[in-house]
């Protein structure tokens, strides 16, 4: 099921609150997903919820973080094991997100595209749909939706 918002956590493998170099682990997507999350990246505004870029450690193009406590978006990573064909899907600007835990959210994970792109959104930042809206078309420009409509 899928249910619409207008507007709207913290990744357990972050470490670092402050603001200094932000350490995330980096995924390993085949090339041809690689090469999305770089144009992705790329995409990315410099600033998310008025919070500006921060560096990550290993530095890569398949990881962004803003602020502190961090916002992180890390693109290619695998398909999320609570995703199944009743998950309920929050629709934020035409992307959807399965948000984990779906009571709590902690991190939103773009899903229906040609690659996983997940959002962590300390609780810090409400609501968290906000850093959402302001992600979402950086992902439909670079991220293309499949094409079969999978999730």
């Amino acid at each position: 099921m899928r249910r619409t918002l207008a507007a709207g956590g913290a990744l357990a493998l972050l470490t670092g609150c402050g603001t200094g170099t932000v350490e995330v682990p980096v995924p390993g997507p085949p090339a041809a997903i690689a090469s999305l999350c770089r144009s992705l990246h790329d995409r990315l505004p410099a600033k998310v919820h008025g919070k500006a870029r921060r560096a990550t450690s290993p530095k890569s193009p398949l990881v962004t973080a803003w602020g502190s406590p961090a916002i992180v978006v890390r693109c290619g990573v695998p398909r999320p094991t609570a995703l199944k064909p009743t998950s309920q899907l929050a629709v934020i600007n035409g992307v959807n997100w399965l948000a984990v835990p779906p009571d709590r959210p902690v991190t939103f994970t773009a899903v229906g595209r040609r690659a996983y792109i997940e959002v962590t959104v300390p609780g810090a930042y409400e609501p968290p749909g906000d850093v959402l809206i302001e992600l979402a078309g950086a992902i439909k420009a670079a991220v293309p939706a499949n094409p079969d409509g999978s999730l």
